[in-house]
């Protein structure tokens, strides 16, 4: 699979874009286990032409990355168009994404990210508008089926979006009402990928959360590529058990070397942000690890794990309380 002139090779595995969540130590992790691209935190188009220092920090990437892609924001053309170049010259993303998918009511509400796809001739006009303004960096999108079942519009959008110049289409398989909830549902982007008429990529995403279902999406519906989301939280190694099945190889990660991974996981944050920040930010990948999901009576362990202000005493309860409660013979994941 290609987008412009980036070969992936035979059905690649993407890291979604998620905010608060895909930072660069993250990104970077998740390359190194078989990621085959990294998509940013979402930046703000507007804070970035206030040249906001958060946003700019979000545009800090590593080499080890890539490549990587560099997700924006926003309603407003000239907005959009000014932060397109903007991040093209700071960051020399390989992949520039357009997030028409955001569904947080904070920014759906005032017509941005999912909220376009109430008014699709301004996603089209900015779509064009990022297209022109950068001509050397593939252009692509992120967005959703439509806003609710009763506006079902991902066939004819991803035409259009095609017609606009996008490389490629990521397609979250629910609507915008939607939410997180429910199963994605797949079905529209398998007719998405079978149009003639589409020659660009498609990528599909939504609950894939074992290397089972990542398979079964690309034999049943003919995905160029998938994007893992929320499945990543507390278990970046999902991309090498993802990997090693696609490719016909044996998972030999060890539930040792996953504790390693979540340690690790914690120094980045940490060196990225300082040890307060770090330890916040990181808090929502301890909570949510299937590491430590099974373990009997955990809760107070998990409750002072959450708790903890220092790297410090974070791997202490590691060490002392929960390493020598897993089942370090195991060491074949459970989804494959």
């Amino acid at each position: 699979m290609t987008i412009g002139p980036l070969d992936f090779g035979q059905r690649p595995v993407f890291l979604a874009p998620m905010e608060d969540v895909t930072d660069m130590g993250f990104r970077t992790l998740c390359r190194q286990l078989g990621a085959s691209m990294a998509y940013s935190e979402f930046v703000s188009s507007d804070a970035l032409v206030r040249q906001v220092n958060r946003s700019f920090e979000k545009l800090r990437v590593d080499d080890r990355e890539r490549p990587i892609a560099i997700q924006i924001y926003g309603r407003f053309v000239e907005a959009m168009r000014e932060a397109a170049q903007i991040v093209v010259e700071a960051a020399h993303p390989d992949v520039l994404d357009l997030n028409f998918g955001c569904p947080v009511k904070k920014i759906a509400a005032k017509g941005a990210g999912a909220g376009l796809l109430q008014n699709i001739p301004l996603m089209l006009e900015i779509t064009r508008a990022v297209v022109d303004a950068v001509p050397q960096t593939p252009v692509t999108a992120k967005t959703r089926l439509g806003w609710d079942c009763n506006h079902l519009i991902i066939e004819e959008l991803a035409e259009q979006l095609q017609d606009c110049g996008i490389k490629a289409l990521t397609i979250h398989g629910r609507t915008r009402s939607q939410m997180y909830t429910g199963e994605a549902d797949w079905t529209l982007i398998g007719k998405v990928k079978e149009n003639p008429r589409i020659r660009i990529p498609v990528i599909g995403n939504g609950d894939i959360c074992s290397a089972q279902r990542a398979k079964e999406c690309f034999d049943c519906y003919g995905v160029d590529a998938v994007m893992v989301g929320r499945a990543s939280f507390g278990r970046p190694w999902i991309f090498k058990e993802i990997r090693s099945l696609l490719d016909g190889q044996p998972c030999t990660i060890t539930t040792e070397e996953k504790l390693l991974l979540l340690k690790s996981q914690i120094r980045s944050s940490v060196a990225l942000l300082d040890e307060r920040r770090g330890i916040l930010h990181v808090r929502r990948h301890l909570a949510s690890t299937p590491l430590f999901k099974g373990i009997p009576d955990f809760r107070a362990t998990r409750i002072r794990l959450l708790r903890a202000e220092t790297v410090s005493e974070i791997f202490r309860i590691i060490d002392e309380e929960i390493a020598p409660r897993l089942n370090y013979d195991d060491n074949t994941p459970t989804d494959l």
